[in-house]
């Protein structure tokens, strides 16, 4: 059985991370969705919120399980046993980062892959600083975050 982790900081979750995480649940026996922990971020919400709002937008999918980490993916991919890294791209750059990303996980873990998934077109140009940015302008974010998400957001 295929177990992957699709790690990010999910702060907001946007409609692009779940149509990964939906596919990539289609392709793998088990995916876990982490919530990376980088102690120099600011973030929006708490991991406890973050977390909470993963469980609640994820709750409908039996292969799916949230979880937290604060520390190198790698180490966290090691000891949980894991052997696919799910990055999603939206573009060149996105590639660029995560193919430099990769070659350091290499170093520290040869036999865990990283496969890529290509956002679908109506979420290519989604991102959650983009979510925040507008947010913070008071512009429309339906549809670039689920429900429960964009919920969370209006009451920030």
């Amino acid at each position: 059985m295929a177990k992957a982790v699709y790690p990010g900081s999910f702060d907001p979750m946007t409609t692009g991370h779940l149509d990964i995480i939906r596919r990539a649940s289609a392709i793998f026996d088990e995916i876990v969705v982490c919530v990376m922990v980088n102690t120099t971020k600011q973030y929006l919400f708490p991991l406890e919120q973050r977390i909470a709002l993963l469980e609640s937008v994820l709750s409908d999918r039996g292969n799916i399980q949230v979880d937290h980490y604060e520390g190198l993916l790698m180490d966290y991919v090691v000891d949980r046993g894991i052997d696919v890294v799910i990055k999603g791209l939206r573009n060149n750059r996105d590639f660029e980062y995560e193919n430099n990303m990769e070659f350091f996980n290499k170093r520290m873990a040869k036999d865990i892959d990283t496969v890529y998934l290509m956002a679908s077109h109506e979420h290519e140009y989604i991102s959650s600083s983009a979510v925040r940015e507008l947010l913070g302008f008071g512009g429309d974010i339906s549809g670039l975050v689920p429900p429960e998400v964009e919920a969370a957001l209006r009451l920030k």
